[in-house]
């Protein structure tokens, strides 16, 4: 039962109703739902692409290091710190731009390249997102070789081995149609939910005799019927 104490101006809520209310107006719910689902459809579909990724596998290991050796392995470990920032540098993507004649300049190819170390190894991970499954696996495979050369040119060193090209396997990486569509579907449900329960909570109006003694507190000890004109 819903309640106004003049006192403390405390609004309780009768759960019970609020579940009445939302059942009765299922058709209202279920309206929302469908019209945000077709909402977030059309955005996926017409305003998102597909976007794909494609990894390449890099292995810092010099011809010269002992696998027995401790002092190398280390060294090994600091020249992969030093390989993950030339790998996605200026130098490095700027010659990748110009061998594939890509039409993002650095800034653009930049957000788009990922380079990490997966702990306590020496491999170096290139990533790289792109709208064109193929054109993921290009830039990749190119960010690869470029990064080796670069490497073995100007840090005098053997370059790192690569283990794994990159991979286009056809799959998007980001959400699809039918994520978005079903997130739409609960967005909508439990708005329209929402905005039903604050229209009961909210709702002051008393216009039957339970009104009266649910909103006011005050019993209700006779009523006049009206009259047929009064109605008109």
């Amino acid at each position: 039962m819903r309640n106004r104490e003049d006192a403390n101006d405390i609004i309780e809520i009768d759960l019970l109703e609020l579940m009445y209310t939302l059942l009765i107006r299922w058709k209202t719910l279920l309206v929302s739902a469908i019209l945000a689902a077709g909402i977030a459809f059309t955005f996926r579909y017409f305003f998102i692409a597909p976007v794909y990724e494609s990894n390449a596998l890099l292995y810092v290991l010099t011809k010269s290091t002992s696998i027995t050796s401790l002092a190398d392995l280390q060294t090994g470990a600091n020249l992969t710190q030093d390989y993950l920032i030339v790998t996605k540098d200026r130098p490095v993507l700027e010659k990748v731009i110009d061998y594939l004649n890509l039409p993002e300049d650095y800034e653009q190819l930049e957000k788009k390249v990922e380079v990490t170390n997966p702990t306590n190894t020496r491999f170096i991970m290139i990533s790289v997102k792109d709208e064109d499954a193929e054109r993921a696996r290009v830039i990749c495979d190119r960010i690869a070789d470029v990064a080796a050369a670069f490497i073995a040119e100007k840090m005098d060193q053997d370059p790192p081995s690569l283990v794994k090209g990159g991979y286009a396997d056809g799959k998007p990486v980001n959400h699809g149609i039918v994520f978005y569509t079903g997130m739409g579907f609960v967005a909508g449900f439990a708005i329209a939910g929402m905005l039903i329960m604050l229209s009961v909570i909210f709702n002051d109006y008393v216009l039957t005799p339970e009104d009266v003694e649910n909103k006011v507190g005050l019993k209700v000890l006779a009523s006049l019927p009206m009259d047929e004109e009064e109605e008109l």
